[in-house]
């Protein structure tokens, strides 16, 4: 005959921690010497403590590549004439009861656009009542869109005190001059 003896019960737990997450950062476009916006990390998760690990692909940004948690801002550095896109990719760590779970991660880029520059434009010499020569502003830069403001302190001569983009050809005129034959 089988005889079952029951004995006290023991209780234990299993915790089971979640999947480590992290937010997906905002990707940022900034100029060369501009300072990028800080990076701070962030998770659904609570309880436990969550690790950001992550990787920049363009070390030459001014950003190194590679570290642990929140990205502080940071002087963007392009000496190129394009934009240079960095990729930094974020691996959260969930840790809870001294286990540590890996989580999926997350990718945003941080993209340099070079300083706007524009090519030197000649001298021009001309008299009085003749036409100039047309002003087109070029750059080396090779992406984007690059507007060209210009000023003049010396509208007497005919042309606007200010504008954008290239200068047409007009007909120069010296008003100073005028002025001092007629006295």
């Amino acid at each position: 005959m089988t005889v079952s003896c029951s004995g006290p019960a023991q209780t234990f737990t299993i915790t089971v921690n979640p999947t480590a997450q992290v937010n997906d950062p905002s990707d940022q476009v900034v100029c060369n010497a501009a300072m990028t916006t800080g990076v701070f990390f962030g998770t659904a998760n609570t309880g436990g403590t969550t690790v950001y690990n992550w990787t920049n692909d363009e070390p030459g940004i001014g950003l190194v590549a590679s570290g642990v948690g929140n990205i502080g801002s940071f002087a963007a550095i392009n000496a190129s004439t394009i934009p240079i896109v960095a990729t930094i990719t974020v691996t959260p760590e969930f840790t809870n009861g001294s286990v540590t779970c890996t989580g999926p991660s997350e990718s945003f880029t941080i993209t340099i656009n070079p300083t706007a520059q524009v090519d030197a434009i000649a001298s021009e010499v001309v008299c009085n009542g003749d036409l100039t020569t047309a002003v087109n502003f070029s750059t080396l830069n090779t992406v984007g869109t690059t507007t060209y403001n210009w000023t003049n302190n010396a509208t007497s001569i005919g042309l606007a005190a200010m504008g954008t983009g290239n200068i047409a050809a007009f007909t120069a005129v010296i008003m100073e001059l005028h002025r001092l034959l007629r006295q």
